[in-house]
């Protein structure tokens, strides 16, 4: 492969669009750290446009994790790419439920899950379980856990991404939703106008004092309170927060004001119940986060990489893998994250013909390109931003 390097200077604050928290908020993996298995920890990378974020990410975080007794799985490099939004805009249609699967991106790229392990009594869907009564003893000491896929995830506070002992400060932002909104700590001012001593945020959800349990089974030893999500009660008033568990407020990072969401712990650092966002987001949700086969956006405008260093040299060059290469069915391009934004790919065979290119390829993202059609033989990828241009030859093989 052919290599063509060049120096680009970064001064903080020249970038093309304004850097808000949204932006700046990740924990980026500057260093090439290694966390579980030898994989690259935390955030990979973050590049933003004037209206979304694209945060690159493996859900590996940089703090120690497992084991996870009982659990037969065991955390795996995801890929991420999240898409945040950076106009938030409150919902006011239909809410958007909080599903199962990530639901939004802890501030070092490891997923947040919802309340629920994802089963029912008897299968019934009536009476869905608390994943952290019925799966809390196979959390690891950070109180994550992988999935059948090995994606590692929080379903309550991360105690190991923030100081969830410090009461003394309002806490930082430790993630996003997929609506756009900041996901804080546990502290926060006492009043929304950012007034007040600072306080441990509390949920407005309380246990339901019923023994008896429609279409389930009563309260007991076995089935306790609190077991099932819905033995828990939204009463209004009785926390700071609201059924989403959020509200309007005054933070460090939004002096004018934004809609935020609160992990919530008792006064023993336990967390409680609903433990981050639940029931349904505040915002609007994008396309591409959540469901079946998500996290994998491309950006598709102009985007500029957040440089976390302040001024440094970087040295940006058009350095790639291409894979598998013979290839058959498809092609994957993977661009290094030191490498340009908004390069464009060519695939072009051995007389110079165009078999197809893509525009605005960025790096630490992994594009794939159907070739199934394309004829035995040896073709070329080119990759090209301005008047540098690496080349590395494909076989094509039937």
């Amino acid at each position: 492969m052919r290599k063509i390097t060049t120096l680009i200077f970064l001064l903080t604050g020249f970038n093309a669009f304004s850097q808000g928290p949204e932006v700046t908020s990740w924990i980026i993996n500057t260093t090439a750290a290694t966390g579980y298995a030898g994989i690259p920890s935390n955030v990979q990378q973050v590049q933003y446009s004037a209206l979304n974020v694209y945060v690159s990410c493996t859900c590996i975080p940089a703090y120690n994790i497992g084991p996870w007794p009982g659990n037969p799985n065991i955390a795996s490099n995801q890929n991420f790419v999240f898409k945040i939004t950076r106009s938030p805009q409150q919902n006011t249609g239909t809410p958007t439920a909080v599903g199962l699967g990530h639901i939004g991106v802890w501030s070092n790229g490891v997923s947040i899950f919802n309340v629920s392990d994802g089963q029912s009594y008897n299968n019934q869907g009536v009476w869905n379980r608390n994943a952290y009564f019925w799966e809390g003893s196979g959390f690891d000491n950070c109180l994550g856990h992988p999935q059948q896929n090995g994606e590692y995830h929080h379903h309550v506070s991360p105690k190991c991404l923030y100081d969830e002992t410090d009461s003394t400060v309002h806490s930082p932002i430790i993630g996003y939703a997929f609506d756009g909104f900041p996901v804080y700590g546990a502290y926060a001012y006492t009043n929304t106008n950012g007034t007040g001593p600072i306080k441990r945020m509390r949920s407005s959800y309380i246990v339901s004092t019923a023994t008896a349990r429609t279409n389930g089974p009563n309260v007991n030893a076995t089935y306790p309170a609190g077991c099932y999500i819905e033995d828990y009660v939204y009463s209004a008033g009785s926390g700071d927060l609201d059924a989403s568990n959020g509200r309007f407020c005054i933070t460090p990072e939004y002096p004018s004001g934004t809609y935020a969401y609160f992990v919530t712990i008792d006064a023993s650092l336990t967390p409680e119940f609903p433990y981050t966002f639940f029931g349904t987001y505040y915002g609007i949700v994008q396309p591409g986060n959540t469901g079946p086969g998500s996290g994998h956006n491309v950006p598709s405008e102009s985007v500029t990489t957040y440089n976390p260093t302040g001024m440094n040299e970087l040295e940006n060059e058009i350095k790639f893998s291409v894979y598998p290469n013979p290839a058959n069915e498809f092609l994957a391009l993977f661009i290094s994250p030191s490498s340009f934004n908004d390069s464009k790919a060519t695939f072009v065979n051995s007389l110079g013909q165009k078999i197809f290119e893509q525009e605005l390829i960025q790096p630490a993202i992994t594009y794939f390109f159907d070739i199934s059609k394309a004829e035995r033989g040896i073709y070329y990828l080119i990759v090209r931003h301005g008047n540098t241009v690496t080349t590395e030859k494909v076989a094509v093989v039937k």
